[in-house]
């Protein structure tokens, strides 16, 4: 598992980014990713942990789970 940071939230498509230390881009996740938390509760700047797995478009996270 990876942690980062919510850096971005697109709430009316149900999607955001995750800023991860040590990288220049930030990750994308889509709702359908999370774990134990909604996606109505997330907030920018949010610790998260995850896994990075690769879609037709790139690297994106998945298993997303907010830090308590």
């Amino acid at each position: 598992m990876q942690t980062g940071t919510i850096a971005r939230l697109v709430t009316d498509r149900g999607f955001g980014f995750i800023a991860r230390e040590g990288e220049a881009k930030d990750l994308f996740f889509h709702s359908n990713e999370l774990k134990n938390v909604e996606f109505k509760d997330l907030r920018e700047g949010d610790k998260v942990t995850f896994e990075v797995g690769m879609s037709p478009k790139g690297p994106n996270a998945t298993n997303v789970s907010r830090v308590q």
